[in-house]
């Protein structure tokens, strides 16, 4: 089950909003409904966000991402449309009932901290669970919990005014926590923080959900804050959904020249990462016969081999040129890699290994096993705009074949 669903949801504020969700799905233009004295916010949007999954909403002021997120959590009724979250449809419910999974399952991060300036941190990380009816030493325990994994251990008794902007705004993401709530909505919410501590808040939320799993719809219009978080990210423009992908996709295949416009000043050394532009390491016993890698190495089409001991750990690499000049056993011909990475390494962490020399850097996983090779034209390409591959070009590849037939 999906963690929240949205179906044909539409928002029109002002005059007649039924009469303008008839003419949008018509194929009227927003331009065309706001000529009539009504503004259309969000138009015909559909969603499924699985569970454990930061989604990213973002857009130009005035886009409608923020006025999608209060109809998550019925702060906003749609004019048309429904939003499920889990088996809830919050569009059906009202009164007790939409305030119990409002509650119980879904928990706001706001952009101005919303804290409540008498009470003490450790009261306002508690405040979700005291309007739950939890009782005082539970939810103080569990406040106490929050506030730890955030960071903020020693700071339960002080006032929000004692408090940085950036702890303030972790006393918010621990009132999230304490609430135990399946899903997360966070408006904004690190864009009134100053850059280093804004980067500290993404880092943090990154971490704690490496640990909790948890469902987070994420508001921004800062491009490259999308990027960094989001697992899948949707770009809005003038109420409509206009891209939905994952951050690689949207650079590799931005989709239309709005997208492609909104993209222009992204930072791709932080977006892609040695798994989106590693070619698949083809291997080679240390022990084995230089003829039987050179044949290994024309199969595969790569500029080199990955080569790895009875385990399947890496040991180096070889090129076809170390091959050809080898003799007895391949291991009498291999060379350290430029560097070893996890797949999950930042092109910016890549541009020094990666240029540092001719050897290619391993991609390893946690047992040391070789998933992957990058080499500097692959990352250079990545950063210039290219799709990322780190597949050898023909004409490069061909040379090298021929010359390990040689």
């Amino acid at each position: 089950m999906t963690a929240l669903r949205v179906d044909g949801l539409f928002k029109v504020f002002g005059r007649h909003p039924a009469q303008a969700v008839d003419r949008l799905r018509a194929g009227a233009s927003a331009d065309d409904i706001r000529a009539t004295g009504a503004t259309p916010a969000v138009i015909d949007v559909g969603l499924a966000i699985e569970p454990g999954e930061i989604f990213v909403v973002m857009g130009l002021s005035g886009s409608g991402k923020s006025t999608l997120l209060r109809m998550l959590n019925g702060l906003l009724e749609p004019t048309a449309g429904t939003v499920h979250v889990g088996e809830d449809e919050i569009t059906a419910l009202s009164g007790k009932r939409l305030r119990e999974v409002r509650q119980r399952r879904i928990s706001m991060v706001f952009q101005h901290f919303a804290l409540l300036p008498h009470r003490s941190v450790v009261d306002n990380a508690a405040y979700a669970l005291e309007v739950r009816g939890v009782d005082r030493r539970t939810r103080l325990a569990a406040a106490t919990e929050a506030l730890a994994m955030v960071g903020l251990e020693g700071q339960a008794e002080k006032r929000p005014d004692q408090l940085s902007g950036g702890m303030q705004q972790r006393v918010g993401l621990a009132r999230a926590l304490a609430s135990e709530a399946d899903v997360l909505l966070m408006d904004e919410a690190f864009s009134a923080l100053d850059p280093l501590i804004r980067r500290e808040m993404q880092d943090q939320l990154l971490e704690l959900q490496a640990r909790l799993g948890k469902t987070i719809v994420f508001i921004t219009h800062d491009l490259n804050e999308a990027m960094r978080l989001g697992d899948r990210i949707a770009i809005m423009r003038d109420g409509r959904i206009v891209r939905l992908g994952t951050p690689e996709s949207i650079l590799a295949d931005p989709g239309d020249e709005y997208v492609e416009r909104f993209l222009a000043d992204v930072d791709r050394a932080r977006v892609f990462s040695a798994a989106d532009v590693m070619v698949p390491a083809a291997t080679v016993l240390a022990g084995s016969p230089p003829a039987d890698a050179l044949e290994a190495l024309r199969a595969h089409g790569g500029s080199a081999l990955a080569v790895v001991d009875g385990d399947g750990r890496l040991v180096g690499v070889v090129t076809g040129a170390d091959l050809r000049a080898a003799s007895g056993d391949v291991a009498a011909a291999v060379r350290p890699p430029a560097a070893r990475v996890a797949a999950g390494t930042s092109l910016a962490e890549l541009l020094a290994p990666a240029g540092a020399g001719d050897a290619p850097v391993a991609v390893v996983d946690d047992d040391g096993r070789p998933s992957g090779l990058v080499d500097s034209r692959a990352v250079l390409a990545a950063l210039a705009g290219s799709a990322p591959d780190g597949r050898v070009p023909a004409d490069e590849r061909t040379e090298v074949l021929e010359g390990s037939r040689g």
